[in-house]
């Protein structure tokens, strides 16, 4: 842990405490859907870590994992809201129940498209789980069904989440200071 240290990311959610969330999360999913078929849908890159363990912690043998890339475009300073789609599902959810699992939810414009997207798929039913939730920079108010951790406005990276690309791979959730 040296090594990350001189890179001043100092923890804010440990490993431990990250799959004890994701426990209850999987067991809460559960209890709503029991064995009925669910569609997980990762949106790339940053929910890959999130989506497995989730996937792993929901103790259903119904569950289905598809990926969707999303690129934004503009100035981040702008609310633009303009989202392309990258890399879509390789399968109808037409009929099916899906669950978007998504790594942070911030502004809410980019999770707005894509709810209002996916909704179009005319699926059974479609519901957002996010690890993270930044109230103070939401734009668009989406609701979250199922939520890891509330966190202030901080930038963070770890678990899924990047600076550049990089510290994806942190086992834990940290603050880039």
């Amino acid at each position: 842990m040296e090594q990350i240290e001189k890179k001043n990311i100092k923890e804010l959610y440990t490993a431990e405490v990250i799959a004890a969330r994701i426990r209850e999360l999987g067991a809460q999913i559960y209890q709503d859907y029991g064995d009925r078929e669910l569609v997980l849908v990762g949106v790339l890159k940053g929910s890959f870590l999130f989506i497995a363990d989730l996937a792993r912690a929901i103790p259903s043998t119904e569950v289905r994992i598809e990926f969707l890339g999303l690129a934004s475009y503009g100035d981040e300073t702008k609310s633009s809201g303009v989202v392309q789609i990258t890399a879509d599902l390789t399968k109808p959810v037409e009929g099916k129940h899906v669950l978007v699992v998504e790594d942070i939810v911030d502004t809410g414009l980019t999770m707005d498209y894509l709810m209002d997207n996916l909704r179009t798929r005319h699926p059974a039913s479609v519901k957002l789980c996010a690890l993270l939730h930044k109230p103070s920079r939401q734009k668009k108010h989406v609701p979250i069904d199922y939520l890891g951790f509330t966190i202030p406005d901080l930038f963070v990276v770890g678990y899924g989440l990047d600076f550049a690309q990089r510290y994806r791979n942190l086992p834990f959730i940290g603050v880039l200071e």
